[in-house]
């Protein structure tokens, strides 16, 4: 039997990262981002792309906890536009550097959860809401590699509104894309403050992806999103 909570609802508004995809956010000292804007085939020095790929990390990794930001956040793109360190660049550099930042940025979705997402959509119409810093082509790209990009009835990333959670704005977005009264739909997410707490703000309910007792706001928690299933 499915999760009995997911009857009680239309709509279901996925988040992404450590939702269905998982194996994101691969930055730090041991990543060479050298060699993966290096493979796409430019030559700036490797000490100047590190430099230039930490300074971008560092600059939005302040601001996306303060909630001044919330609904004006700064893209990769714009960030290195406005960087010391990359300002200078030409727009053909700083679209590579913004590439590799998408490259590492980005994670994988495996078949099973593909295959569970195509058996969320038999029963529930689908919004995608979801957190990137770069621009979205790359995760386009994976969603359709993996086969549910079209399984997607409206998708909200916050690169192209610039607003992240827990800001209500993404999921009321997603709400009206697909027209559908937020007591119709169901926030499904790992983080309690960005995905439940975004959720609460909007007047929609939430269903906590994680281990042990869910947060006040959710309805509920499954250890997975696989758990949602029969």
């Amino acid at each position: 039997m499915p999760h009995p909570l997911l009857a009680l609802y239309s709509t279901l508004l996925l988040d992404m990262n450590s939702t269905f995809m998982f194996g994101e956010d691969r930055f730090g000292p041991d990543e060479d981002y050298a060699a993966t804007y290096h493979h796409l085939g430019d030559t700036l020095p490797a000490a100047a792309v590190h430099r230039a790929i930490n300074a971008c990390l560092e600059y939005l990794g302040e601001r996306y906890p303060d909630p001044a930001y919330h609904d004006a956040f700064p893209t990769v793109a714009e960030t290195f536009r406005h960087l010391d360190a990359t300002r200078h660049l030409p727009a053909e550099e700083q679209a590579l550097l913004a590439l590799t930042f998408a490259v590492h940025e980005r994670g994988h979705i495996s078949e099973t959860y593909a295959s569970a997402l195509h058996q969320l959509a038999q029963t529930h119409q689908l919004a995608l809401v979801a957190d990137i810093w770069a621009e979205k082509t790359l995760w386009l790209e994976e969603l359709n590699r993996a086969g549910v990009l079209n399984l997607f009835d409206a998708l909200v990333f916050s690169s192209d509104i610039g607003s992240v959670k827990p800001s209500p704005r993404p999921f009321l977005l997603a709400a009206e894309m697909l027209n559908a009264a937020p007591g119709d739909c169901l926030v499904i997410g790992d983080s309690v403050r960005r995905d439940i707490g975004g959720a609460a703000r909007a007047g929609i309910a939430a269903l906590w992806i994680g281990e042990g007792e869910p947060p006040a706001s959710a309805i509920g928690s499954v250890p997975s999103l696989l758990d949602l299933l029969p």
